[in-house]
């Protein structure tokens, strides 16, 4: 090969080599913009689906037969709670296993939709079971009722779970 051949051969590759880089920058560029594009539409689909959600509430909850429990855990409570479940008048209308996560949650001051449905107006009883273990780690098993009254507006009905003294948690309601 003769030196104007080389000359060539390596003008050819050097330019081969400074398109490929430039070609990779410019995409680099379209990606970093693509992957912007990417998370604007994920905070837009997260955000209708929320309102999404809230309308579904709205539609299959209206708020004079609406009605919603949540647990929580008074502050201090040392006992391990394994499931809960409730009635309204005599009906089943929920149940949950709790995981790690959920408890430790609870017992940080967390609380916890346990139920939202239709309930009509005037009185009904709201009955709650829970299984639970103390430090001694025997099973117990605790229930309690209360009554109460929906009117037109939604109904909030907190229990609330404390303790772990003699004859096992507490379980009270705040309306």
């Amino acid at each position: 090969m003769n030196k104007l051949q080389k000359l060539i051969l390596y003008g050819m590759l050097l330019w081969a080599w400074a398109s490929g880089s430039f070609a990779e920058e410019i995409s680099r560029e379209q990606v970093k913009g693509l992957d912007e594009q990417v998370q604007d539409i994920k905070k837009d689909v997260l955000g209708i689906s929320a309102e999404l959600t809230q309308l579904e509430e709205k539609l299959i909850y209206p708020s004079n037969t609406q009605a919603s429990v949540f647990v929580s855990f008074e502050e201090g409570t040392k006992f391990r709670l394994d499931a809960v479940k409730i009635k309204i008048d005599g009906k089943d209308v929920s149940s949950h296993i709790y995981t790690f996560k959920e408890l430790e949650a609870l017992q940080s001051g967390g609380v916890q939709r346990l139920y939202t449905g239709n309930v009509r107006t005037g009185e009904h009883t709201l009955d709650v079971s829970i299984s639970s273990k103390s430090s001694g780690q025997s099973v117990e098993l605790q229930s309690a009722s209360h009554k109460f009254t929906k009117s037109v507006e939604p109904k909030l009905i907190e229990i609330t779970l404390g303790g772990s003294g003699l004859g096992g948690p507490r379980i009270g309601f705040k309306d």
